[in-house]
């Protein structure tokens, strides 16, 4: 009952949250026309009514859902490789010395290259431009997934592997009882922020490569192109709408993985 109520009080002040951005944006904006004073910044946005009038008819159109899908898709793909990839080699760098000796200095080298440095080579190494880009998504959560594994292994405290290893328990009993659950918050604090960066990085990949595949056939190049073309058609109301669109994906797919990482952690539900 104090959860439900905990929860629908965090969605009220979500609620009254957002409505004052929203207000003060439209203040912001309209502030020139009403007084003569006009914002830095904030005066060269279009006003919340004039990006719902471009929403709305966006929303009808067949290419703007297009846009959308593919970039969910891309970054689907990419965010579930950089996981099914990196989680088992920040494994094995945490329990093998040999492999952390061998594989961390260029892991380390190629960690700080930011993603988009890597769109052209990735549209020479994949035949397709989707592969391309979904390769640069893949490449935005590797890093973050890889390192946050790592960390969290690294830190469990050595007297529970210690006290396992005195009851009888073998290293794979250790692995599956103590390291593996121990790090799994290392693990889903990882895949949040993959997924955040997943979304910084599809959009940016979509404006570099041109859309992709969906920009040729037809069908829509993601939500990157959609905003790139829509800067270029001086339609900036179309541009926010974009943006805002990104940040609701983002925020679900981020919030899925939490309430995911939560399935995989009930203890934490006691806390």
């Amino acid at each position: 009952m104090k959860r439900k109520m905990a929860g629908g009080s965090a969605l009220l002040r979500g609620i009254i949250g957002t409505a004052l951005f929203i207000g003060l944006w439209q203040v912001g904006t309209s502030l020139d026309s009403w007084t003569g004073v006009s914002l830095p910044i904030v005066a060269q946005l279009p006003p919340p009514s004039s990006v719902l009038d471009a929403f709305l008819p966006l929303i009808r159109s067949h290419g703007f859902w297009s846009s959308a899908y593919l970039s969910f898709v891309r970054v689907f793909w990419g965010f579930m490789a950089a996981m099914v990839i990196g989680i088992p080699f920040g494994l094995l760098m945490a329990v093998n010395r040999t492999a952390k000796a061998i594989c961390f200095p260029v892991f380390e080298i190629l960690r700080p290259i930011p993603p988009l440095a890597w769109v052209p080579a990735a549209i020479i190494f994949w035949p397709a431009p989707e592969l391309s880009i979904t390769f640069v998504t893949f490449l935005g959560a590797f890093f973050t997934v890889v390192i946050n594994t790592v960390g969290g292994a690294e830190q469990i405290d050595r007297r529970f592997l210690l006290a396992a290893q005195s009851m009888g328990a073998d290293k794979r009993t250790i692995f599956r009882r103590v390291l593996l659950p121990a790090t799994l918050p290392s693990i889903a604090t990882g895949a949040v922020v993959g997924m955040g960066i997943t979304w910084q990085v599809v959009v940016a990949a979509e404006m570099i490569s041109g859309g992709g595949q969906g920009a040729t056939t037809g069908g829509g190049g993601g939500l990157g192109f959609l905003i790139w073309n829509s800067y270029l058609g001086g339609a900036i109301p179309k541009v926010v709408v974009g943006m805002i669109v990104l940040g609701v994906l983002g925020y679900a797919s981020s919030t899925i993985v939490r309430i995911m990482s939560t399935k995989l952690m009930p203890w934490n539900r006691a806390i």
